[in-house]
Order: C-alpha cells, then sequence, then structure tokens
C-alpha cells in the first residue's frame, strides 16, 4: 500500500510516518513546511519506503503530484493552535477548509482512500458526561469552527459522491516533536529554561490527554479495520485538569510549584473535554501508555533534544 501523508513534518503528521516506516507500506510525506512544521523532524529520515514532497495542501498541483499512485490520503495538515486562531482565522479556512476540498477532489477523480484527522474541539464543551460519535458539532473558536468545516464537507463529498472516507476526532496529544507552543511542551520547556508556567484562569479547566504514539496506532487501526463513511472518536480516559498537568509537569521535572503563574483567560476558552471511545474499542482498539510514564517519557525527550526545540521558543 502506497500512504500519503500530509503535514507529515508536524508534531502529530511525523510522529505518524515514523510509526509506519516499520511497515511494507510505501510512505510519501506532503508538507508545505509552515508554522506547524519543522525541518529537523524529517532531515533525519532514511527509509527507503519514505519520501518527501514539499507542497501545500491548498495547491491543485501540489496535491496532484503527491496523490498520484497513492492507495490512501491521511490528512494530518492543518493549523491547530486555538490562540493563533483567535488573533488571525484566515490561515485556519485556508487550510483546514480549503486544503481538505483540494484532497477531496483528488480523492474523488482518483477513486482513492481518505482518512481525516479531526479534533474533539468540533464538540464544544461538555459539563458532564463524554462526547459521542452523535453529540452534535457546537465549535466555540475559529479553530474548531475550521475543523467541524471540513468534517461537515467531507460528510457532504461522502455523501454526495460516494467517496471512500473515514473521520477521526481525537482528544488532546501529547509528546516528542510538538512546538512549544502548545501546553505540555510550553510548560516542559519553560521549565528548563528557568521561566515561569502560565496557567489560563484558574486552572480548573479539564482535557483529556493521549500520548501521540497510542494516537498513531489508533489511526493504523483505523487504517486497516475503519469502515468507510463513519466517525471514530479517539480517546483514552485521562481527563486532567490543566493545574493538575502543571503540577505532575513540575513533580516529574524535581521544580516547586511556585513556578505556576496564572493569567488572563482567553476568550471562547471550552470548560471542558471529555471523549467516549467506546465505539473503536469494540472494534477492537485501546490505549497503550499510562499517562504519567507518556510524561515521563515527552520530558526525556525535551531534556535530551534542545537544539529542536530551543529554535522554536
Amino acid at each position: 500500500m502506497k500512504i500519503l501523508v500530509t503535514g507529515g513534518a508536524g508534531f502529530m503528521g511525523n510522529n505518524f510516518v515514523r510509526h509506519m516506516l516499520s511497515s511494507s507500506h510505501d510512505i510519501v510525506n506532503l508538507d508545505a513546511m509552515k508554522k506547524e512544521a519543522n525541518p529537523k523532524n524529517i532531515s533525519g529520515i532514511k527509509a527507503a519506503n519514505y519520501s518527501f514532497i514539499k507542497g501545500d495542501i491548498t495547491n491543485a498541483a501540489d496535491v496532484a503530484k503527491a496523490s498520484s499512485g497513492v492507495d490512501v490520503i491521511i490528512n494530518y495538515a492543518a493549523e491547530t493552535h486555538v490562540d493563533r486562531s483567535i488573533s488571525n482565522p484566515r490561515p485556519f479556512l485556508e487550510s483546514n477548509v480549503f486544503g481538505v476540498l483540494q484532497l477531496l477532489e483528488a480523492v474523488r477523480r482518483m477513486d482513492i482512500k481518505f482518512i481525516q484527522i479531526g479534533t474533539d474541539e468540533v464538540y464544544g464543551t461538555i459539563d458532564v458526561g463524554s462526547f459521542s460519535e452523535k453529540t452534535p458539532i457546537n465549535p466555540r473558536n475559529p479553530y474548531s469552527a475550521s475543523k467541524a468545516s471540513a468534517d461537515i464537507l467531507i460528510q457532504s463529498f461522502i455523501e454526495t459522491y460516494g467517496i471512500d472516507a473515514v473521520m477521526t476526532r481525537s482528544c488532546n496529544n501529547f509528546g516528542p516533536r510538538q512546538n512549544p507552543e502548545k501546553f505540555v511542551p510550553m510548560m516542559i520547556t519553560n521549565v528548563l529554561l528557568g521561566k515561569k508556567i502560565p496557567i489560563y484562569g484558574s486552572g480548573k479547566n479539564v482535557r483529556e490527554w493521549i500520548f501521540v504514539e497510542d494516537h498513531c496506532s489508533a489511526i493504523e487501526f483505523i487504517l486497516k479495520k475503519g469502515v468507510s463513511g463513519e466517525l471514530y472518536n479517539i480517546g483514552s480516559g485521562n481527563e486532567k485538569t490543566n493545574i493538575e498537568v502543571a503540577k505532575t509537569v513540575l513533580s516529574l521535572m524535581g521544580k516547586s510549584e511556585r513556578a505556576i503563574e496564572f493569567v488572563k483567560d482567553r476568550p471562547g476558552h471550552d470548560f471542558r473535554y471529555s471523549i467516549n471511545f467506546e465505539k473503536l474499542r469494540k472494534l477492537g482498539w485501546k490505549p497503550r501508555f499510562e499517562f504519567d510514564e507518556a510524561l515521563k517519557e515527552t520530558i526525556a525527550w525535551y531534556k535530551n533534544n534542545a537544539p529542536w526545540w530551543k529554535s522554536l521558543t
């Protein structure tokens, strides 16, 4: 099988590329090398079954070149940072909606499989219970609105053109190679730099966290077992308040909680996310990593790879 991974130089896409390199599949990586990407993520990959194409999913010619002869497109390419979407929504619409449209046109034209990497943020916020695949979407910031729009567009292509597509919605990922602007690596790198850890509001907002390697295994499983036209939530059961995560990071790094600094909350800050992933579990997948152990592994990676992240802070 020949797999096109878009956004394969970014955090989640690159971890998936590396996860799949030991397989018998040919992996093609298409990436525009923008904000979410890092050249260091791909410079060390020398596998015979890997090739890289610099190109943008919003560009029809780039998509046509990269998708020639492939069996499946897995779309990791996206603008993903909520705070940046609030200050400037346009790039999020361009990449996360119009970029997906270009990919869908290629899928329709060449009759190939498509897997969309989505987010639980499209559901909005939930006080009790958990989001299921039947929960109505309720995006509350430009980033989540752009991802929700992509999901609706994909569903319309499934219904209108009969394309072979699967959608996923995952809880928050963390792990190696994540940009330091994101919550977990921001805390780790700030500690390593001797800086304060900023926490929005009271720190009681709840997120569900999944180690990126578990997410990779879920996507590989969906590639093999996922049913065309279906939506699958990807969760872990690891629900933590932001302040809990911060205290755990500080404890594992041997630092005082005095490093925490509470700052003004951001607009449209969803209070709680919680994923019901029984549909995927019943199909046969489950997460493997415990939260604290995965966090220890993540901290070790940033400690040992300072040249990778220092240029990004």
